[in-house]
């Protein structure tokens, strides 16, 4: 039996680490061979030292392709591992594992893409679609489509597969909720948001989302969990738009639970998602939902039965709909379990594993 590789460079943690943990142990658990090459110092590497999964550390760096050693020696190690499947994260990834794959020659080569960013037409992003990767993983239906926008005939949309990512509903449900939020009166509305503060996560978006609620003379409170580069610059536009005291910068939030579960309505301004993972945790803790109509958003969200998806940074649109959720909390309560409903028929992790063991171990 061949042993499934899968390469992941990234230092920090996020959605595309977090499959890749769970995929890995997942087929371990099973008695499949499995490899995992990870950045040395990063969160999926730590968190696999004492899963019994064989783990070996790397770094990897934007022209690490144009060093041979480096190449050789990936191309040592999935030889030695009898690798037959590798599965690469980042479009750094693949070009240096892709390549010595291809000089290894692995039979299944997959690049897995979990950001809904088209592909740039470039020629080396042509001569890798065209001569080393074998197969696409997507998790989206949304991200599929970015592969080939640039450029329809980059790579065979047939061998483009799409699995969503899938939520462990037994372990996600099952853990105590610590609400970070304790409303200051009853009829205080409370909306959460949970993401990196980086660009891609447009914060300041709902920075104006509450300078106009306040207009509106809404009583609420918006908790934005997470950290990043643009905190700082948040925090001040928080000032000068004075909602400073309607904002609880959360931090960091470990459990996605304790922050979703203190709002009553859950709101992302993302720009784009590949998945957006923390929309179906909102799902799950039926909190009715407002994001953007973009990218993979509407196959998490029903629009008008699960939330409301409005157009990309139209703030009237969007507060539109926080207030008429503020104002009607009966068809709150209703979005929040139909969302529930459809993030557990859809996003069910033991459904989820099945197709990836599938497509991994048995090619279809």
């Amino acid at each position: 039996m061949k042993t499934i590789c899968f390469f992941n460079s990234t230092e920090a943690w996020g959605g595309g680490e977090k499959w890749h943990l769970e995929a890995s142990t997942h087929l371990h658990a099973l008695g499949h061979p499995v490899l995992v090459i990870a950045h040395i110092k990063g969160e999926l590497y730590n968190r696999l030292l004492t899963s019994g999964i064989q783990c070996l550390g790397t770094r990897v760096a934007n022209l690490s392709f144009l060093n041979l050693l480096k190449i050789r020696s990936i191309k040592k190690i999935l030889e030695g591992h009898n690798v037959g499947t590798i599965v690469m994260n980042l479009s750094r990834d693949l070009k240096l594992a892709g390549l010595a794959s291809k000089w290894a020659g692995i039979e299944r080569i997959i690049y897995r893409r979990g950001s809904a960013i088209p592909i740039k037409n470039s020629w080396l992003n042509r001569y890798y679609f065209n001569h080393i990767v074998i197969e696409v993983l997507v998790n989206s239906h949304a991200t599929k489509k970015t592969v080939l926008a640039l450029n329809p005939t980059l790579f065979p949309e047939d061998k483009i597969k799409v699995i969503y990512n899938g939520i462990d509903m037994d372990t996600f449900l099952g853990k105590p909720t610590q609400p970070c939020y304790q409303k200051k009166d009853a009829d205080e509305l409370v909306l959460s948001n949970l993401g990196r503060l980086e660009f891609q996560k447009n914060q300041k978006f709902l920075i104006d989302i509450a300078a106009e609620l306040k207009r509106r003379k809404l009583k609420f409170k918006l908790l934005i969990g997470g950290e990043g580069r643009l905190r700082e610059e948040l925090v001040n536009k928080a000032k000068n738009l004075h909602v400073q005291e309607q904002i609880v910068f959360a931090g960091f939030i470990e459990n996605p639970k304790d922050l979703i579960c203190s709002g009553d309505i859950f709101v992302l301004s993302s720009l784009w998602e590949g998945f957006g993972y923390v929309l179906a945790e909102a799902a799950l803790c039926k909190k009715p939902i407002v994001a953007f109509d973009c990218s993979s958003n509407p196959e998490v969200v029903v629009d008008g039965s699960t939330g409301f998806l409005t157009p990309v940074d139209d703030v009237k649109a969007f507060a539109d709909k926080v207030q008429y959720l503020a104002q009607h909390p009966k068809q709150r309560k209703e979005m929040g379990h139909r969302g529930f409903i459809f993030a557990h028929e859809n996003f069910d992790s033991k459904s989820i594993q099945e197709k990836i063991v599938n497509y991994l171990v048995y090619g279809r």
